[in-house]
């Protein structure tokens, strides 16, 4: 349990519950559920330029780190298409990966197939249902895909100016507006109580919040004066109580619930706002294929990681149909931007390449 670690290392509450925030992100968990102290750990593990722990922002936007993966294949000889959406893999009559055949009817053909999809995309919806074992099925059926999270991208069109630390006259930003905010953060016991109102259907009534400015250190992505503001978000069951939906009503009273009680520590951040996307978890599935709207497509449970993940016998990259690898962060070792999953799985398919 990560209360119990925590418990053991630290005695200020608000300390353990912002250090808590990373043991529950993404999971649909709380400080008290077994096996929460690993998700703080995958958090914190890794270096970046030297650091241990440390986290850093993509100058230019997340999507810049696609895009230098992107140059650095093109560089290779790659060739890389996009909104070219996947229909169906195709398969010998051995069973064997002979390509992926795309929407628009074209055909690519090839030896390997590596699939960064979720499980649940890969073997449910990609490959004929058929050629793939019973129990192997069962298994992607049931990984656990539950996510609590709602993203939410904010414009303003000034520095938030928290009451704890006001802003200079100038406006400037000062140091902590260059780091992760947790907001509603002052106990562990908040953070219980905010999953076990998600666990009934409901969307938390004092959300977790945390906030970054990431405009702060690259005033590129907003004009002069403003800023963006990411915000991560819990919890939000998927599928809400009652059978309600999800819809523009309902997301908006959420995302009101969330500037309220940003309003509590900031006075003034409504009024900055000149506009907000909101992604709860159907919106994350839908446009990104996170199934369920789980970041890192799957649980990060005990029972869902290292030799089980996606399925036991299955975690070394490989899947039922040879010639098919899975290698994004439904494999092992799971989430996060690490790349960890896309190396281990590159170095198994060059690996049977050679064999082929």
């Amino acid at each position: 349990l990560l209360g119990q670690i925590l418990d053991q290392w630290f005695e200020s509450e608000p300390l353990k519950a912002t250090l808590a925030t990373d043991a529950v992100i993404g999971a649909m968990a709380s400080p008290h559920t077994p096996g929460s102290g690993y998700v703080l750990l995958h958090h914190v593990m890794g270096e970046l330029e030297g650091r241990r722990g440390a986290w850093g922002y993509v100058a230019g936007g997340m999507g810049a780190l696609s895009q230098a993966i992107a140059h650095a294949a093109t560089a290779r000889g790659a060739h890389i298409f996009t909104e070219k959406a996947v229909c169906h893999v195709l398969l010998g009559r051995n069973g064997q990966v002979q390509g992926v055949a795309l929407q628009d009817g074209t055909e690519v053909r090839s030896k390997l197939v590596l699939s960064n999809a979720s499980p649940q995309i890969t073997f449910l919806e990609l490959i004929p249902q058929e050629q793939l074992p019973e129990d192997f099925v069962q298994r992607i059926r049931q990984v656990d895909t539950r996510s609590p999270v709602t993203k939410m991208n904010v414009a303003v069109d000034r520095l938030p100016s928290f009451l704890a630390a006001p802003n200079a006259r100038d406006g400037q930003p000062l140091p902590h507006h260059q780091c992760s905010i947790h907001l509603n953060c002052e106990g562990t016991h908040l953070l219980h109580q905010a999953f076990t109102e998600a666990t009934h259907g409901h969307p938390s009534s004092r959300p977790m919040i945390e906030l970054c400015i990431p405009s702060v250190l690259d005033p590129g992505l907003a004009p002069p004066g403003c800023h963006v503001v990411s915000l991560f978000t819990q919890y939000t069951p998927s599928t809400l109580a009652g059978g309600q939906s999800w819809d523009e009503q309902t997301r908006n009273a959420y995302a009101d619930r969330v500037f309220d009680c940003i309003e509590d520590y900031a006075p003034g951040f409504k009024a900055s706002v000149i506009g907000r996307d909101i992604l709860t978890p159907p919106d994350l599935e839908r446009i990104f294929g996170l199934p369920g709207g789980n970041i890192f497509h799957g649980a990060m449970s005990l029972d869902q990681l290292y030799f089980a993940r996606p399925a036991p016998s299955y975690s070394g990259y490989q899947s039922p149909i040879p010639g098919l690898y899975l290698c994004g962060s439904g494999a092992h070792p799971g989430g996060g931007v690490m790349g960890a999953a896309g190396r281990n799985a590159a170095q198994v398919a060059l690996r049977d390449f050679r064999h082929l």
